[in-house]
């Protein structure tokens, strides 16, 4: 026998000293459960049955266990094995020796008890029902609300505290009826669907759970579902009202015909306690949200898990459908709120997290969805309330803290929320109007200047120009030229700008051979910095595997990288950078822009290197003078400063593109960023407005073609002073035999796009002037304007031998996302957040290895967040002695709906590309 492990409860009990005055008054209620419960229940109870031996009633602790008949024999202890056992007498000793033993004044209860006949009790029903504590007086005041209920039908309100309910007028709130006598704290309640039954989930902790069917018309109890073995914590109808879920501490999800309390299904896979269920609208699939920092989703009709969302870093306290369906959303102590897009109905599969918004600054204790499921409103351990709109689950609203902690909400019938708190107070919230905080900055086309461009001022430096006051003023657009005469000298001019004006302010100074690593600020006339953005951490990470220096873009390993997604800002120790491309495979991180060489930076921030575990952000930018409502996440405030420009282009030499906040002056500040000094730190600065506009170069010019198959020419895009717009490439003028998929285009923001050039089987090599004819020209959108480039020619057109290998792109065997031309061609339609298959055929002419396809970049050419998914440490590869190989492509969330073609390209035979084929990213 030995001691169970409960609460402190339980161990006061096992400590509470039984004195009794002679044998007739011993009571096996009183007396003998609480010994047996405390020292011998924990190993030999129903669920464990040690030896095949129970205490928990008084019939199964006489029916004893495998190695003795009755341990009692009544009026005779000394010959009762329980005695002889719990005395030491004999080989088994019980409790253990290594365990907590039975106090000499209780081995003389016991004792007693069976000298004096062993009498039972006058109702045997399990000891693990009953808990003797010593009695402590409620706390004055109101009684905490621990859970509560509309009526579908809105006409009914349950309100729920420790041992009772009491029904409302749910527009007065006044008390109606009241159900007493329940046991226990009461943690959810439930109307059936027409209201005339109400579903209790209380228990006593550490002793049983169990579920109350009560009639609402007179509180009387219809039927108990029990078997639990410790408090449960939730009990949900099912949508059709045939079905009970119920779960608890105990980790253990049961399953119950509500009409006769049949149990259909335990489920014990969960590792911590189960706080919340749910049902999908179509009652066929269940939630359960448990301290093992997991949800899990069960299918209904046999118990199948269909998923595990482990995403969580802390328990999960609650969880709910949307009111479609289609999303999952739940919260708990890792302070934030997740929202998974829910697709395995009906088979296993993966449910993509789409959001994990940091919330609270503590433990998020509850949410509740608006009755139209626009919103959610969620509820913390500080007593903060916030209101989410839906789908996107941005803030749109943070209320005054509440009086408690509100561990109840619960969407009003109408509109607007019921909030219940700890205190027992009890009110309504309406749906707020009007943003919490600033709505986050959007790209947007570039305006026209503000500032009209004039004739460029030359200006040579006077000192003394140490400070804003002494500042030498000047009129845009100029170019001064001065120097940093001394180490610690800082140079300062002063400008007036209009509301709205870009300016590009810019440095030449290490291009010109100069000493000078110049740093440019802008500041306000009176000397104080210029705020450019407010960036509100959302994402908490940090670097892992290993730190990073300050120039690649690649390999960007960080904490959570699966709740991040493609196009955030990433914060680090005041750098910023955005994410690009997805890790691929487990020893990779994120690529940032532009996904080679130098990572470019955002908002003027400067590359830096990163220390292992170095705290990292995923960060959303916010207009200046912006106050985000707190979430325990840090702000970070952004003023207009530039060490090195964020592309990397001029090496140590600055510029900032500044937006004038409103019409005033300014003053630019220039130093050097050591604080060094001297004779030759000479500089030109211009201060202008900006002149957004883009170059292009051409990669694989005079490219030789083989015959029947192509080859890639690609185009890679400078931008400049805050273009980030489309660029169309046309190539126009080929010779015969030769075509291109052209027009292509380098998409926004983007650095690249890839051409197919292609020969025909017939074509002949083409003379020099056709060559030579051949028009390449870039042109885009810029304010409104157009703007084209002429890029020249592709160089000398050759034909190459015939093709080793010859690769194509073939539909997969799902026909539903793909559509064929008479011609051959071939279309596949994605939408975001979903993977489609595809096949890649080689021809294999003169050439029997493996066929690289290449790994990360190997789906050429393919949309922004569109990637070539599942191609493993060696790539997209088809085997020697192969023709043919399955691949997949994934689109994540951001990718834009449009039409575009790609193509893959085999490394073997010098690079021979498939030709093109059209993907169309459908809307969501």
């Amino acid at each position: 026998m030995m001691p169970i492990k409960f609460y402190a409860g339980l161990w006061v009990a096992a400590n509470v000293s039984l004195v009794v005055a002679s044998a007739e008054d011993i009571s096996y209620a009183k007396d003998i459960a609480p010994i047996l419960r405390s020292y011998c229940a924990g190993c030999h109870n129903d669920k464990d049955h040690e030896a095949k031996l129970s205490v928990e009633t008084y019939a199964q602790l006489r029916q004893g266990g495998e190695d003795q008949g009755d341990p009692i024999k009544p009026n005779n202890a000394d010959g009762s094995y329980l005695i002889r056992a719990t005395h030491g007498a004999g080989k088994n000793h019980m409790p253990p020796k290594d365990e907590p033993q039975v106090p000499a004044s209780e081995l003389a209860t016991l004792k007693r008890w069976v000298a004096a006949g062993a009498l039972g009790p006058q109702k045997d029903e399990s000891i693990l029902r009953q808990l003797i504590v010593p009695s402590i007086p409620a706390a004055a005041g109101e009684k905490p609300i621990t859970a509560a209920a509309y009526a579908v039908d809105g006409t009914q309100l349950a309100i729920a505290r420790t041992g009772l309910v009491e029904l409302r007028d749910p527009v007065t709130t006044m008390v109606k009826q009241t159900m007493a006598g329940i046991p226990g704290k009461i943690n959810a309640v439930h109307f059936s669907a027409d209201g005339k039954q109400l579903i209790i989930a209380t228990g006593i902790t550490g002793l049983h759970g169990v579920v109350q069917l009560r009639d609402v018309a007179t509180g009387a109890v219809i039927r108990e579902f029990g078997g639990h073995n410790d408090v449960l914590y939730d009990a949900e109808i099912s949508p059709d009202g045939k079905l009970l879920a119920t779960a608890g501490y105990d980790r253990s999800i049961r399953l119950w015909q509500l009409a006769d309390g049949k149990l259909l299904r335990t489920i014990d896979i969960h590792k911590g306690a189960v706080f919340d269920l749910a049902w999908h609208p179509s009652g066929q699939v269940l939630a359960s949200a448990s301290a093992d920092e997991t949800v899990k989703l069960w299918r209904v009709a046999d118990g199948v898990r269909l998923d595990t969302l482990n995403q969580p870093q802390g328990e999960i306290y609650t969880v709910t459908f949307t009111k479609d369906g289609n999303h999952i959303l739940a919260a708990g102590k890792d302070k934030r709120i997740y929202l998974w897009k829910f697709t395995s109905l009906e088979t296993p599969g993966s449910n993509p997290v789409l959001i994990s918004r940091f919330a609270h600054e503590t433990s998020i204790t509850s949410i509740a969805l608006s009755r139209d499921g626009k919103h959610l409103l969620s509820t913390a351990e500080d007593r903060s309330l916030k209101l989410w709109s839906l789908p996107e689950l941005s803030l749109a609203h943070a209320y005054a803290a509440q009086s408690d902690i509100a561990g109840v909400l619960l969407g009003e019938p109408t509109a607007g929320f019921l909030v219940a708190r700890m205190d027992g107070s009890l009110s309504r919230v309406a749906v707020a109007s009007g943003p919490a905080s600033a709505a986050p900055i959007v790209a947007q086309s570039l305006p026209a200047p503000l500032v009209a461009e004039g004739t460029l001022q030359k200006v040579t430096e006077i000192e003394p120009n140490q400070n804003a006051a002494t500042a030498t003023p000047i009129t845009m657009p100029a170019e001064i030229k001065g120097a940093i005469s001394a180490e610690g000298d800082e140079d300062y001019f002063r400008f007036h700008a209009a509301a709205g004006a870009t300016l590009t302010l810019e440095v030449n100074a290490a291009r010109s051979k100069s000493a000078l690593d110049s740093r440019l600020e802008v500041l306000h006339a009176d000397g104080t910095p210029v705020e450019q953005v407010v960036l509100q951490a959302t994402r908490d990470s940090w670097f892992t595997f290993r730190g990073k220096n300050s120039d690649t873009s690649d390999d960007f390993r960080v904490q959570n990288w699966a709740e991040m997604e493609l196009n955030e800002y990433l914060y680090a120790n005041g750098e910023v950078v955005k994410l690009w491309l997805y890790p691929r495979g487990p020893d990779s991180g994120f690529k940032v822009y532009p996904g080679v060489g130098n990572r470019h930076t955002w908002f003027g921030t400067p590359a830096l290197a990163h220390a292992l575990g170095e705290p990292a952000y995923i960060v959303r930018p916010l207009p200046p003078g912006s106050q985000p409502a707190p979430t325990g996440l840090p702000v970070f405030h952004v003023d207009y400063v530039n060490d090195d420009e964020t592309t990397r282009r001029f090496g140590a030499d600055s510029q900032l593109l500044f937006t004038a906040p409103a019409e005033a002056d300014y003053v630019v500040k220039l130093t050097d960023v050591r604080g060094f000094g001297g004779a030759n730190f000479n500089y030109t600065l211009t201060v202008r407005p900006q002149q957004p506009d883009f170059s292009v170069s051409i990669g694989g010019k005079s490219p030789k073609v083989s015959p029947g198959s192509g080859r890639e020419i690609s185009f890679s895009v400078v931008r400049t002073e805050g273009f980030e717009g489309p660029v169309r490439i046309d190539v126009d003028h080929l010779p015969p035999g030769f075509s291109a998929s052209s027009p292509i285009e380098i998409e926004a923001g983007q650095p690249s796009a890839i051409m197919v050039l292609s020969a025909a089987p017939a074509a002949t090599v083409p003379d020099a002037a056709a060559a030579k004819a051949v028009t390449v020209t870039a042109s885009a959108t810029i304010r409104g304007q157009e703007v084209k480039h002429e890029l020249g020619s592709l160089g000398d057109l050759q034909l190459a031998p015939a093709a080793k290998v010859v690769v194509a792109i073939l539909p997969g065997e799902d026909r539903s996302y793909v559509q064929e031309s008479a011609d051959g061609s071939l279309q596949l339609s994605i939408r975001p957040g979903q993977t489609i298959a595809a096949k890649v055929r080689a021809t294999r002419h003169d050439f029997t290895g493996p066929i690289e396809l290449g790994k990360e970049d190997c789906g050429r050419n393919l949309p922004h967040g569109l990637y070539v998914d599942n191609i493993g440490l060696n790539g997209l590869l088809i085997v020697p002695e192969q023709t043919e190989r399955e691949f997949f492509i994934t689109a994540s969330l951001i990718a834009q709906p449009g039409t575009r073609l790609f193509h893959l390209q085999a490394t073997a035979d010098g690079g021979q590309t498939s030709r093109p084929v059209k993907i169309q990213v459908l809307a969501p």
